[in-house]
C-alpha cells in the first residue's frame, strides 16, 4: 500500500510538471507571437513612419528632453529595422526657440536643418523621406525656404508647428500667402505639436508636454477650420500627430460651439465635421484603446497613418498598443503602409 501511494504521489509531480512545462512552453510561444506581431508589419513592404525626427548635430537639443535616447541616424536606421519601418518621413523635432524666432538666425537653422534632412535623404534614397521646415514667423523667410524645399531639395511636404512661437496660431490671416502658395503645390503638410508661450510653464504641477502638445494640435485644427483655411486651401493635405490630440473627442462641442456668423458660415458648406475630417492623422504615442477608438469614430478610414515620434518617444510607446487595438488585419495594413502609400506614391511598393 505504501508503495502504491509513493507511485500516486511521483506519478502526480510528473504531471504537474508536465502542465507547467506546457504552460511555460504555452507563454513563451504566445510572447515569441506577440513579440512578432510588434515588430513586424502586417503590410507587405513594411511600416512608413510619417512622424520621425532628425536634429542636425549643430543643433543638438539637450539630452532627456523626451522619453527616447539621444538622436542619430544610425540609431534611426537600426530601429527601423527592429520594427520592419521601411521608410521615415524625417521632420525635425522640439525646436520651437531655435527655429522660430523670427531671425536671420532662425532662418539659418531652419535652412541648415533643412540640409542636413536632405542629405540624409539623399544618402538614403529608399529608407528616409523628408518634410522640410519653414522659418515661422519670418513670412518672407517661410516663403522662400518653401520654394528652396520642395523645388531644390524635393522635399515629400512642408513641416510646421501647431504656433509660430509668437501667439499666432496657423488660420491667422498673416500665414494667408503661405497657404496660397502650398495650395497650388497641392502641398502635404505636417503639423507638430509646440506648446505656446501663454501656455507653457503654468503652475499646474503636471510637465507642459503632459496636456499642452495634445490641446495645442486642437488648437491647430479649429484655428485652421474657424480662418476658413481648410475650405479656402482644400488642395493641401494636412496631417496632424498623436490621434488628432483632443480633437476628435471634442469634435462635437467644437461643432456647437463654432463662430455663428455669415463669413464663419462660408467656410463650412457641408458643416464642421466634414472640414475636420480632412484633416489625416499619426497614430504616434496615441495607439492606446482610448484614443485610438476615439479616432476611429472620427477619421476618415484612408486618413489614419502609422507614425512613432522617434526619438523623442520610443517606437515601442506606439507598436506595443497594436496587439491589443482590436484592428483587422485589412485596417492595420492601411494604416502602416497604404494609407501613406497614396499621400507619398514614391514610397509605394
Amino acid at each position: 500500500m505504501k508503495s502504491m501511494s509513493l507511485d500516486r504521489g511521483s506519478a502526480r509531480r510528473d504531471f504537474l510538471k508536465t502542465v507547467a512545462a506546457a504552460g511555460a512552453g504555452l507563454a513563451l510561444a504566445g510572447h515569441e507571437l506577440r513579440a512578432q506581431f510588434v515588430n513586424k508589419s502586417t503590410a507587405k513592404g513594411g511600416r512608413i513612419d510619417v512622424h520621425h525626427h532628425h536634429v542636425p548635430p549643430e543643433l543638438r537639443v539637450p539630452a532627456g528632453r523626451g522619453r527616447g535616447p539621444q538622436w542619430t541616424p544610425e540609431l534611426s536606421l537600426e530601429q527601423m529595422d527592429k520594427f520592419d519601418i521601411a521608410v521615415a518621413v524625417l521632420s525635425m523635432t522640439q525646436m520651437g526657440d531655435l527655429l522660430y524666432d523670427g531671425t536671420e538666425k532662425g532662418r539659418n537653422n531652419v535652412r541648415l536643418g533643412n540640409d542636413y534632412g536632405a542629405k540624409l535623404m539623399a544618402d538614403h534614397p529608399k529608407r528616409f523621406g523628408l518634410l522640410s521646415a519653414l522659418p515661422l514667423p519670418d513670412l518672407d523667410g517661410s516663403l522662400k525656404e518653401l520654394e528652396y524645399g520642395l523645388d531644390k531639395l524635393k522635399a515629400d511636404g512642408i513641416g510646421i508647428y501647431t504656433n509660430d512661437n509668437q501667439n499666432r496660431w496657423p488660420g491667422d490671416p498673416y500665414f494667408d500667402p503661405i497657404w496660397q502658395e502650398l495650395n497650388r503645390r497641392k502641398t502635404i503638410v505636417y503639423i507638430h505639436p509646440l506648446a505656446p508661450k501663454c501656455c507653457s510653464n503654468l503652475n499646474d504641477g503636471v510637465p507642459t508636454a503632459m496636456n499642452e502638445f495634445d490641446f495645442d494640435v486642437t488648437r491647430a485644427c479649429t484655428s485652421l477650420l474657424a480662418g476658413g483655411v481648410l475650405h479656402r486651401y482644400a488642395d493641401i493635405r494636412f496631417i496632424v500627430p498623436h490621434s488628432g490630440g483632443t480633437m476628435p473627442v471634442l469634435a462635437g462641442r467644437i461643432k456647437d460651439r463654432y463662430p455663428n456668423d455669415p463669413k464663419h458660415a462660408d467656410y463650412i458648406p457641408n458643416g464642421v465635421i466634414p472640414e475636420l475630417q480632412k484633416f489625416y492623422f499619426d497614430i504616434a504615442h496615441a495607439s492606446f484603446p482610448m484614443p485610438l477608438a476615439a479616432l476611429l469614430k472620427f477619421a476618415k478610414p484612408d486618413h489614419i497613418l502609422f507614425g512613432t515620434d522617434f526619438s523623442p518617444e520610443p517606437i515601442e510607446s506606439t507598436v506595443n498598443e497594436l496587439p491589443h487595438s482590436g484592428l483587422s488585419t485589412a485596417q492595420m495594413r492601411a494604416i502602416e503602409r497604404e494609407n501613406a502609400e497614396k499621400l507619398f506614391p514614391r514610397f509605394k511598393s
